[in-house]
């Protein structure tokens, strides 16, 4: 007896934890001897206290060493009758006590381990373990019918771990949705401290889709919105931004819009709080994506002006002036009177002089943001009905940066630069025609001269795509493996091929390997990119030359296509397959 007192003396227990870091069988008999000497109850409340114990435990358990698993796991099983140590063990990663606690421990314990969650700083890693191993439904269970500190405990908590989506999905499942809800529609005093955590975990488990399946949350946040202090009505809108942000939040969004979600919002663009400001800017373009002509019934022009004095001002940060383009590339193209104010406020140079000055800056995802959203906006000033503002764009030099655009730009940025330079090559051989001399006192150089307009182009005069040197960097677009921007990049090379001018564009696409890229949309594009490369494709096999250097490659693809793809396509199909003399031109194909 008089061995094991001395044995169980704090200098003789640290010895032994002490020789838990060293060779195995050093280890092995440390680790057997503490787990004999924790019969004795004083043993179990000094071994927690030994710096590095416990973690070093946790480490043998975790480690799976023959040997040594089965008694850290046992030794630890037995200290964590004492509270203390269940959280040093959580500290160190090992949370299966704990969650016992939570689940089973007196409601002291209970308050204690949602405190130590909520004070603990968590890998991702970790808060996914706490929510697999069961942590996340008996703190919901705490939060429903705890007192009100027990409520504060584990708001707390749950703050903490709701930032893993696997466990925002947990929490949606345990229906702490609406609870949440109803705790921020209290005007209870007692209650008003709980508000801004609550409206915290809120904005995390909104970034879960699952949310979209309480269909009156959304709704509900936006009636809170006015009645909110800054601090939650952040938190809102960062939720709501969340809800509307999912590819599936279609009905979500119009739901808002019912319930006057713009209306609402366009007094935020005064705000003078810039994270709210930016985070209703956001909501407005999340609200519009699919309702740009009701965004335009409902937006005046002094808000117009807060936007463009927004992207022009050089104090806002860029997220608020992407959030702002975005804004703007949502109203609908067709709007004459927006398009006149954003032309007379000047938007067109200042939106080039952002892109001057961001495209080939470090890439940052707010960065993309702002170049699709003015990509997105440039299409309003290239409208082929307007050649006027068409002019005016390309005299501010918008046409080198488009191009550019094409190589350096998100997908996205690339089809709205796409679009616009296919609008701007709709008038081409119009200009062309409209800017002919009848003679000429200089003979034209052979550098500004077009093999596909037979004209003396520029990109000033005519928009040409050719000499903007557009053609390589659209066809690239069709050989890389993103297809969102197959179609608008199919329209600009479309315009090369037009009736007056398809035998030298046919030549131009192909000269930029476009063929091999056609055929390659051919095969594998969406069906209305499929119908345009085929179209292209038509026009290209017209040629002797074309069909010599690559029917051979071609024909086993469209007659797989002309047999197992979309029926719309057979006719176009077939008319290249007569091209190359493989069907007569009176097939039933056409």
């Amino acid at each position: 007896m008089a061995l094991q007192e001395r044995m169980a003396s704090i200098e003789a227990l640290s010895s032994i934890v002490r020789s838990l870091s060293r060779d195995v069988d050093e280890r092995n008999e440390a680790i057997a001897l503490l787990l004999d000497l924790s019969d004795i109850p004083q043993v179990r409340q000094r071994i927690g206290r030994i710096k590095g114990c416990i973690v070093m435990l946790v480490t043998l358990r975790n480690a799976h060493e023959s040997g040594t698993y089965d008694d850290a796991e046992k030794l630890l099983h037995i200290l964590s009758c004492n509270p203390q140590n269940v959280l040093l063990m959580a500290e160190a990663g090992y949370f299966r006590p704990l969650i016992h606690y939570l689940k089973e421990g007196s409601d002291m314990n209970k308050i204690l381990m949602a405190t130590a969650i909520s004070k603990m700083f968590l890998s991702e890693q970790m808060k996914s373990s706490l929510g697999e191993d069961g942590a996340v439904e008996p703190l919901v269970e705490m939060f429903k019918s705890g007192n009100h500190e027990a409520k504060h405990s584990v708001l707390a908590a749950l703050r903490n771990l709701s930032s893993s989506l696997q466990n925002a999905e947990i929490l949606i499942n345990c229906g702490i949705t609406g609870s949440l809800l109803q705790l921020l529609c209290s005007v209870t005093s007692v209650l008003m401290t709980l508000r801004e955590p609550a409206a915290a975990i809120l904005s995390n488990i909104a970034e879960s889709d699952r949310i979209l399946l309480h269909r009156d949350a959304a709704p509900q946040m936006l009636s809170l919105l006015n009645l909110s202090c800054p601090v939650i009505q952040l938190h809102l809108l960062r939720a709501l931004n969340s809800i509307c942000g999912h590819t599936n939040a279609k009905r979500a969004r119009a739901k808002i819009r019912q319930n006057g979600g713009v209306q609402l919002l366009l007094p935020f663009l005064r705000e003078k709080n810039v994270g709210i400001k930016v985070a209703a800017l956001n909501l407005m373009f999340h609200l519009s994506k699919d309702a740009s002509q009701e965004l335009a019934e409902q937006i005046r022009e002094t808000h117009l002006d807060i936007l463009v004095k927004i992207i022009a001002s050089p104090t806002p940060g860029i997220a608020e002036k992407a959030a702002a383009v975005g804004v703007l590339s949502n109203l609908p193209v067709s709007d004459k009177n927006i398009t006149k104010f954003l032309t007379q406020a000047n938007l067109l140079p200042v939106l080039i002089s952002l892109l001057e000055a961001n495209i080939s800056a470090s890439p940052s995802p707010q960065k993309m943001w702002l170049l699709e959203g003015i990509a997105s906006v440039l299409t309003r000033f290239t409208v082929p009905w307007d050649k006027k503002l068409q002019s005016l764009a390309v005299g501010h030099g918008v046409l080198p940066w488009l191009v550019k655009l094409l190589s350096e730009g998100s997908v996205k940025a690339k089809s709205k630069s796409a679009t616009s330079l296919a609008q701007l090559s709709q008038n081409s051989v119009a200009l062309r025609k409209a800017k002919s001399p009848r003679w000429l006192c200089v003979p034209p150089s052979a550098e500004s001269y077009c093999i596909v307009h037979d004209y003396q182009c520029t990109i000033k005069s005519t928009f040409c795509l050719v000499k903007a040197g557009a053609v390589n960097p659209l066809v690239k677009i069709l050989e890389g493996e993103e297809r969102e921007a197959d179609g608008a990049v199919l329209e600009a090379l479309a315009t090369l091929v037009q009736d007056e001018i398809w035998e030298n564009g046919s030549r131009a696409i192909e000269k930029a390997s476009g063929v091999h890229a056609l055929l390659r949309v051919a095969e594998a594009g969406e069906l209305t990119s499929q119908d345009k490369a085929i179209w292209i494709l038509e026009r290209i096999f017209r040629l002797e030359e074309h069909r010599e250097q690559y029917g051979g490659i071609a024909q086993a693809l469209l007659i797989d296509l002309a047999q197992k793809g979309d029926p719309v396509l057979k006719p176009m199909i077939g008319r290249i397959l007569a091209h190359l003399q493989l069907l007569q031109t009176q097939s039933s194909y056409f």
